[in-house]
């Protein structure tokens, strides 16, 4: 007797018994892990307000400065802002009279520019006078002197 292989048919109805339960099962099994995954999320979110109340009101009240000395902070010092003074650097000057001159004054560290006499050197400030080695700047040409410049001392 001659045996052929089995049809398709025969086989297909032979695993059927096999894999329909391991589909179903591995079905089941996916349904389990997602229902068990979502309930622990939300077990994890889920507080109660009333604890997050109690748990605010149980911390104690922290001196930030002192806990940045104990791990080794240095205090810091406030920026003082710059003297009227030490905005202007006077590097040069020409007298030409009680009306005229001029000078070269570097203001804020920028490069020195050249000004003449009742010219606005910053906001402000007028140059009043150049005489000698020394400027006067003031609000206006005919106001208070404010300033008092000087050239730096020859080497």
């Amino acid at each position: 007797m001659l045996r052929y292989p089995p049809s398709f048919a025969t086989v297909f109805s032979a695993s059927s018994h096999v894999v329909l339960p391991v589909a179903s099962l591995l079905v089941w099994g996916a349904v389990a892990f997602s229902a068990v995954t979502w309930g622990l999320r939300w077990s994890a979110t889920g507080t109660n307000p009333s604890n997050t109340t109690a748990a605010a009101q149980a911390l104690p009240e922290v001196d930030v400065s002192a806990a940045a000395r104990s791990l080794g902070a240095a205090p810091v010092q406030a920026a003082a802002a710059p003297t009227l003074a030490s905005r202007f650097q006077l590097q040069g000057v020409m007298a030409g009279g009680p009306d005229a001159g001029a000078a070269l004054i570097a203001v804020d560290g920028k490069p020195a520019k050249p000004f003449r006499v009742g010219a606005v050197v910053a906001d402000g400030l007028v140059l009043q006078s150049a005489e000698g080695r020394r400027i006067s700047l003031g609000a206006s040409m005919d106001g208070a002197q404010t300033l008092l410049l000087e050239l730096p001392a020859k080497k």
